[in-house]
């Protein structure tokens, strides 16, 4: 029986590793979930086989609209392996349709949906299947798909709202950089030759301009090699525990930025939270699901650390405000839902709520940035511009 390398992180949110002998991948990752661990990687004796994350080749979208119809056809009274067979036989998706038609199988072997659905982590992630198993359990499947359709709709409309946020200061930023990247490589040789053929001193800006474009001309490979190999070392230090806490914790801190991040882990916490709450899964499980989802190391840790103290006999309102991630009002709209037994109507209203703020909080931070990027491109390529024209203000000065 082989042995395996397991990477993963425990219930508490901690990252665990260890060597377990199995018959096979899967079951290595079934024996290590029945301990509450959720495993990220699995290494065979020099083998490493990475468990592919959520949308590995399955986008939200198709889970999406695979769940909205999945509804549907159950709501009309299909029975559940003719469902899955006509959803999986029209997905244009081909490794998802490869899942679906895996999943009837099981499920037509005698696997309850859940069950089946948990093989495949690349499209049903553990949000999905509890509240798959608790709909089973309560004979509710349509309604709970109908919740996690509207779930995973609005998760999407969220990151999509962050998209637009960073796609287009970061798209006009970058322009901007190539621009002037080309201007001083291709565009100032040509005037710097053309003053070196006068004589005469450089003004002390034009000087700086010409020794710019020189440096660019000499040493463009050095440039590119310091800029891939920062973004690659700042990306490997991102992928470790203490590096995601720390980028994570400083982005938070952004000025416009950190406010739209948090308002849109606000958003997400209690959609995400009030969703599973409303299905019938337990707290202190719903709780768990809701930090590994949270997005941010920073509001995992918060949320890990608000499990903790629920499952020792505490409220949710009283550990939340403690970890001063979340706004007062958050946590004081959370405390009345738990004293009138409202949690997941009340989650589902502060959720709307939050999602209504980060459109206003996208629309306002474009408004601002528009402005700051044109300015900021207007004082560049302008210092650009005088620099190259005082050479010829003081040649025709000399000439006068």
């Amino acid at each position: 029986m082989p042995s395996y390398e397991w990477k993963g992180r425990d219930r508490n949110g901690a990252t665990q590793t260890g060597v377990l002998i199995g018959d096979s991948k899967d079951a290595v990752v079934a024996a290590l979930r029945r301990q509450q661990i959720v495993v990220t990687t699995v290494k065979e004796k020099g083998k490493e086989i990475a468990l592919p994350k959520f949308g590995g080749g399955v986008s939200s979208k198709d889970i999406a609209v695979f769940t909205r119809q999945f509804s549907v056809m159950i709501d009309a009274g299909l029975p559940l392996v003719q469902c899955l067979d006509i959803l999986g036989q029209q997905q244009d998706n081909k490794a998802f349709q490869k899942i679906i038609l895996q999943v009837r199988q099981d499920v037509e072997g005698g696997s309850s949906l859940a069950e089946a659905m948990r093989k495949h982590p690349p499209a049903f992630d553990d949000l999905y299947v509890n509240m798959v198993a608790a709909g089973e359990a309560g004979g509710i499947l349509d309604t709970i798909l109908q919740r996690l359709a509207t779930y995973i709709e609005k998760n999407v409309k969220l990151k999509g709202q962050v998209k637009s946020a960073l796609v287009y200061p970061v798209s006009v930023i970058t322009i901007a950089v190539v621009v002037v990247y080309v201007i001083l490589w291709k565009v100032i040789p040509v005037f710097a030759a053309l003053f070196e053929g006068l004589g005469g001193q450089l003004p002390f800006l034009t000087q700086i301009v010409v020794n710019m474009s020189n440096f660019i001309g000499n040493f463009w490979w050095l440039i590119f090699m310091v800029v891939g190999g920062g973004l690659f070392a700042l990306r490997q230090y991102y992928q470790t525990d203490a590096g995601r806490y720390q980028i994570d914790k400083l982005m938070l801190k952004l000025p416009v930025l950190g406010i739209l991040l948090r308002k849109i882990a606000v958003a997400r916490f209690c959609r995400t939270l009030g969703t599973l709450l409303s299905s019938g899964v337990a707290i202190l499980e719903a709780l768990e699901i809701t930090a590994r989802t949270a997005g941010n190391a920073v509001i995992e840790e918060a949320l890990m650390q608000v499990r903790k103290e629920v499952e020792e006999g505490k409220t949710i309102a009283e550990p939340l405000t403690r970890s001063e991630q979340f706004p007062p009002m958050v946590c004081q709209m959370i405390g009345v839902g738990e004293q009138t037994g409202a949690m997941d109507t009340m989650l589902s209203k502060i959720a709307d709520f939050y999602e209504d703020e980060v459109d206003a909080a996208v629309d306002g931070m474009m408004a601002l940035i528009e402005p700051v990027i044109i300015s900021f491109l207007g004082v560049v390529i302008g210092t650009i511009v005088v620099a190259m024209y005082l050479p010829m203000f003081s040649l025709i000065s000399q000439i006068g």
